[in-house]
């Protein structure tokens, strides 16, 4: 009985997740385009530019409002035949430099571009202050063994006289 149960059970679960993924690939199928093309550049867009809300998700993956209100606009303007720079301008100039996941070179977005270089630079400054500061410890070793010498042959001399 309890193996049926499970093979009933394994069936429904198959079941369902075919339905699901028919339900998404249908979905997918809703939006009609005049070319292939056109198709493409809707999904290079949709992959390549971000939620605003949703912080670091496309607006492919997203399902927030404004993720869905990009996608709309993002559609009507590839049908009306708009390249991909004019859409990704007129997102810019809508939601801001932002939604863009790669910003442009400016004054305002420099600490995007700089702050990777100045955290390698950095990294590399310390790495060589602690190399350079681990060489330096290791002279005084040679001197303080030097010095052990002598304090030995001192210790020794000493306990000599004190037994003469």
């Amino acid at each position: 009985m309890s193996r049926r149960l499970n093979v009933a059970a394994a069936v429904l679960c198959a079941l369902l997740c075919a339905g699901f993924a028919s339900a998404v690939g249908a979905a997918e199928d809703l939006v009609q385009f005049e070319s292939t093309e056109q198709q493409q550049l809707y999904r290079q867009l949709t992959a390549e530019l971000r939620c605003p809300k949703c912080q670091n998700q496309n607006i492919a993956d997203s399902n927030a409002v404004v993720a869905v209100d990009m996608r709309n606009k993002t559609l009507e303007l590839v049908r009306q035949g708009q390249t991909h720079d004019q859409v990704i301008d007129f997102m810019k100039q809508r939601y801001g430099d932002f939604v863009h996941y790669q910003p442009p070179f400016q004054l305002s977005t420099i600490w995007l571009w700089l702050l990777p270089i100045l955290a390698v630079l950095s990294l590399a400054f310390t790495v060589f202050r602690r190399s350079k500061s681990s060489q330096t410890a290791e002279a005084p070793e040679a001197e303080t063994a030097g010095l052990d010498a002598e304090l030995q042959a001192m210790i020794d001399a000493a306990s000599a006289k004190s037994k003469e």
